[in-house]
């Protein structure tokens, strides 16, 4: 019996939090300002911050802030975060091939 790694534990904790593989995803196309995933993620400014703080502790993504008037603050993918790409796109392509319609109208219900 393989026992589970605690890497491995700690991994599918972190892109299994909500909204952190849709921040992901969307930080995959580029830097992002705030404002931008604001509009472009169905989520709270307050809880995209959280899991923005969250990702940049992590070293998965990169804050950078820029001294103009208004401040302007943008995110970006690290090495670290670009080094998953592979593993979203497979993600994305499992869900493609594997979860029906009926399965995300029983989700939303």
């Amino acid at each position: 019996m393989e026992i589970l790694c605690p890497r491995f534990e700690k991994a599918m904790g972190l892109l299994s939090t909500r909204w952190v593989g849709l921040i992901l995803f969307e930080l995959l196309k580029g830097t992002k300002r705030f404002s931008e995933m604001e509009t472009d993620l169905p989520i709270s400014g307050r809880l995209l911050s959280d899991r923005l703080k969250l990702l940049e502790k992590e070293g998965i993504v990169e804050r950078k802030i820029y001294s103009e008037f208004p401040v302007r603050i943008e995110y970006s993918l690290s090495d670290k975060g670009k080094s998953l790409e592979p593993v979203i796109k497979e993600i994305q392509h499992w869900a493609n091939n594997n979860v029906t319609t009926e399965e995300l109208e029983d989700q939303n219900a």
